[in-house]
């Protein structure tokens, strides 16, 4: 596995929580109300939501600057803030699926499932022993 695969899987992990913060932050209620899922544990707090949008940002901020500068250490640390937000949010959701509908519990299940994989995948590749460095 190559320096290419690591930084197009921080990449993929940057953009999904740029994304998701910016919405959040910037738009709470629509996040609320257009997501499907997130209104299943109401009651929705604007406080809340832009809390969680500029957090989210933030780690998407540590995750792409990861992916340019793909330093080991910084790689180690944005990909296990990673999974300190997407390992609970699993399991809280796993414990959670009673919702609309079951097909779109399975589909969210199965994105948070990947949503812990990547992470822990590129962890694995980045803390592999390897003759040759694919990070500094």
């Amino acid at each position: 596995m190559s320096a290419r695969v690591l930084r197009s899987g921080l990449v993929v992990l940057a953009l999904i929580q740029l994304v998701v913060g910016a919405w959040t932050l910037f738009f709470p209620a629509s996040f609320y109300n257009d997501v499907p899922t997130v209104d299943w544990t109401p009651p929705y707090s604007e406080h809340l939501f832009r809390d969680f949008g500029s957090t989210t940002l933030g780690i998407g901020i540590v995750v792409a600057a990861a992916a340019i500068w793909l330093e080991r250490r910084l790689v180690i640390v944005a990909l296990l803030a990673y999974l300190a937000y997407s390992l609970p949010h699993l399991v809280f959701h796993a414990h959670h699926l009673e919702g609309e509908s079951s097909t779109l519990s399975a589909g969210l299940l199965a994105a948070l499932i990947l949503s812990v994989l990547l992470p822990l995948a590129l962890l694995a590749l980045v803390l592999k022993p390897s003759p040759q460095p694919t990070v500094t």
